[in-house]
């Protein structure tokens, strides 16, 4: 008999995610459409999730771990209420993304609240430079914009 995955009651996470396992028949080659599925119900992949995945597709759990660890969309601790993703594409780049970045390190947003990064190119480069706050971009942003942005949100 298999062990359930932790939730509260009325919650269809684990039904949700067994569907999605069934409807891609079980298969291994599935497993980072099926991983991606269960972040998106879960909001990160625990140990206890990526075992349950590897369980339920008959694969190794180092292969699961292995494939969740390749990829940097994949999340393994709770996504924190605040994020902010600074864009390091050329344009931004040249346009003063690592003063931003240097910045928003220096105005000391509670880590227990914020995720702050660096991403790749946003494609927004005409709006250089360009900050992914709490999924919203910011454009043109300068540090004092920024810090505004963290105060407001508490």
């Amino acid at each position: 008999m298999r062990e359930a995955i932790p939730q509260p009651s009325g919650d269809d996470r684990e039904k949700l995610l067994e569907r999605a396992m069934a409807r891609h028949h079980y298969a291994g080659d599935s497993l980072i459409e099926i991983l991606h599925t269960a972040q998106q119900l879960y909001g990160y992949l625990s140990p206890f999730l990526l075992k349950t995945v590897a369980h339920r597709l008959k694969l190794p759990p180092s292969r699961v771990l292995g494939v969740a660890t390749f990829y940097h969309l994949f999340r393994f601790a709770p996504p924190k209420p605040h994020s902010a993703a600074v864009c390091m594409g050329t344009a931004c780049y040249a346009a003063g993304a690592t003063e931003l970045m240097a910045a928003i390190e220096q105005c000391h947003p509670d880590p227990a609240a914020w995720s702050i990064g660096a991403g790749r190119c946003l494609g927004s480069c005409g709006l250089a430079p360009v900050v992914i706050c709490d999924g919203r971009a910011m454009s043109r942003v300068t540090p004092s914009e920024f810090e505004a942005r963290v105060k407001a949100a508490g």
